[in-house]
């Protein structure tokens, strides 16, 4: 109200995935009820656009906060048209050297002279870095006519063991023999292999080759809003972990949890 933005670009949320899964009250509490205040307000003060940082893992989600960040998804692109704000998200994977990144990670366990730890050695993530990521999605908005979910092309995914041995060689050590890699099991909630897209989004072109933007999967605002109120009534009621789970996946059809580990 007081310094009236054109532009909100959404980047806040809890999105350390194991704390989330101990924690899904909290998820749901910042992740979507915290996004649908700031709708709420971007539309009452006639922001133009408003642009939510996505996550590859709200793609086919096995984890609480992928889970919350597709409601999000869905419940941007439900807005569309309901206000003078246009609204629309980029979805994209891991950030190297943001805050929670695996660089700074590594570095400060080759420091200490290791080991550095891995959850698995197939694991896999697609990788960018902050001045790519932060331009492209400065570019996606230029492009937006509101209700639209970008995708960042990310090139190819990394083997994460492989990031880590390079680390070590390039910090003049040798690999198993002067600073060792353990293994320490997948995480609760993590995949193996994150993906960009689910099977029935598709992608359409823009001018750059290296933003895309998917088909939209659109659901009624009604629909959306009965789910508000059932996050809603959780947090103010207590209920079990499991029902949590049952509410959210409920809201979000693609949520598959079991399929985490």
């Amino acid at each position: 109200k007081e310094h009236q933005f054109n532009l909100v670009f959404h980047a806040a949320a809890h999105k350390h995935v194991p704390l989330m899964e101990s924690s899904p009250k909290e998820a749901i509490k910042n992740n979507i009820l915290g996004t649908k205040n700031l709708i709420d307000a971007s539309k009452k003060h006639n922001v133009d656009k408003f642009i939510n940082i996505s996550t590859d893992k709200a793609v086919n989600p096995t984890n609480v906060m992928g889970a919350t960040k597709r409601f999000n998804e869905m419940l941007l692109q439900s807005q569309n048209g309901s206000s003078n704000t246009k609204f629309m998200a980029v979805r994209f994977g891991n950030v190297l050297g943001s805050n929670g990144s695996v660089v700074p990670h590594f570095t400060k366990q080759i420091a200490a002279g290791g080991p550095v730890t891995v959850t698995h050695k197939d694991i896999t993530r697609y990788f960018m870095t902050i001045p790519e990521a932060v331009s492209l999605v400065l570019q996606a908005e230029t492009y937006a006519e509101g209700g639209e979910i970008f995708v960042l092309n990310m090139g190819e995914p990394v083997r994460i063991v492989e990031l880590a041995e390079q680390m070590i060689s390039l910090s003049g050590f040798i690999p198993y023999k002067d600073i060792n890699i353990e293994f320490t099991g997948l995480r609760p909630g993590e995949k193996l292999f994150e993906e960009l897209l689910m099977a029935e989004e598709g992608l359409t072109e823009t001018e750059n080759e290296l933003i895309f933007i998917a088909k939209p999967i659109l659901v009624a605002v009604e629909e959306l809003s009965k789910h508000i109120e059932n996050f809603e009534s959780l947090l103010v009621n207590d209920v079990s972990r499991s029902h949590i789970l049952e509410v959210l996946k409920d809201a979000v059809p693609t949520f598959c949890q079991e399929l985490g580990v």
